[in-house]
């Protein structure tokens, strides 16, 4: 009879092969190499650019796959080197998992346009699953107040809009536009309302009034109902529109909206062209800014910002066992706003 001990193991929900279904399974628990630590998961969000790893559309992606970068858990193990970090730390790993330091980005101290920036579920496995090993470089501390369940999000979708808001030309009490309210668009009225700025929220349909009210939005208006660059004009004009809603046509429809020097942040990912002309953009300076997600310090100073301020997503919870029914939910729009795992852990 052996007396051999098994190693220890963790589950992990992976992906075999493009656009297959999930299973979870028992993978063997690794120790952390050099400024690397692992974390026990305790909630991962399902972002929907997960399904640009789990169909294998993003480049690169190898199977059988772990995805998800909306982590949220505790420090298990360090890594040699590791400094400033302990066993038992509460931390947030989003969309920025790392970074290689010696593309000219990074040495230029750009590090959330790396040029090989390491995504959770992409550079290595990501958090669906009871444990993953990160770079120590990826960590960000999650402040009291703010639960797992609650922090998970801010990792992705919470600093996108976060950092896409207090980085525009948009100051306190200018007209800041919100195009979209689902899972970017809620955070993204309720960060511009709490930033100080004369928030309106822009989605279809009057049934989303009340809620893009109870976000904060000062004034609401149906993009189903009318020209929107026309009442956005009639508020004045935005000096900045964050387009959460991953619509072209919609993104386009709000460019007359602006104000002189205003400025068309997108955030909401899509291929399909933007249409607008040069007259559009010339004779009131207005532009068209393209916004990445935020490295780990900025997840960081989201987190903070959110517990001090009550920003909250609005989140559907599922357990990992359940990683199917809960990816399929986010991906279908039947989610209204954030599907998160938890683990139990």
């Amino acid at each position: 009879m052996s007396t051999e001990s098994k190693p220890p193991t963790f589950r992990a929900a992976q992906v075999t092969e493009a656009g297959g279904p999930f299973s979870v399974v028992e993978r063997e628990l690794v120790e952390p190499g050099p400024g690397h630590v692992r974390l026990t998961v305790e909630a991962c969000g399902v972002c929907r650019s997960d399904e640009g790893f789990v169909d294998a559309t993003f480049p690169g992606v190898s199977f059988p796959l772990v995805t998800g970068h909306e982590i949220a858990g505790r420090i298990d193990a360090l890594g040699d080197g590791v400094e400033d970090w302990a066993v038992g730390d509460r931390v947030a790993v989003g969309w920025f998992g790392g970074h290689c330091g010696t593309c000219l980005a990074c040495r230029e101290g750009d590090f959330i346009h790396c040029a090989r920036l390491q995504v959770p579920g992409w550079a290595y496995p990501g958090g669906y699953a009871e444990a993953v090993v990160v770079p120590a470089s990826a960590l960000a501390r999650i402040p009291e107040g703010l639960t797992a369940v609650e922090a998970a999000p801010m990792g992705c979708a919470g600093v996108t809009t976060f950092n896409a808001l207090r980085r525009s030309p948009a100051g306190p009490g200018d007209l800041v536009a919100v195009l979209g309210l689902g899972g970017l668009g809620h955070l993204g009225v309720q960060f511009a309302a709490k930033l100080g700025f004369e928030t309106v929220s822009v989605a279809r349909g009057a049934a989303k009034e009340e809620a893009a009210k109870n976000f904060g939005a000062h004034h609401y208006i149906d993009s189903t109902a009318g020209d929107v660059a026309a009442q956005l004009q009639a508020l004045g004009g935005a000096k900045v529109v964050l387009a959460t809603a991953a619509s072209s046509s919609a993104m386009s429809a709000t460019i007359d909206g602006l104000r002189h020097n205003g400025e068309l942040v997108v955030i909401g990912a899509t291929p399909e062209p933007i249409q607008v002309s040069p007259l559009q953009l010339i004779g009131a300076s207005r532009s068209v800014h393209g916004h990445p997600s935020g490295t780990a310090r900025d997840v960081e100073e989201t987190l903070h910002f959110a517990a001090l301020t009550g920003v909250r997503a609005m989140i559907e919870t599922r357990p990992l066992d359940e990683v199917g029914a809960a990816y399929d939910r986010m991906m279908s729009g039947d989610a209204r706003y954030r599907m998160v795992l938890t683990t139990g852990k």
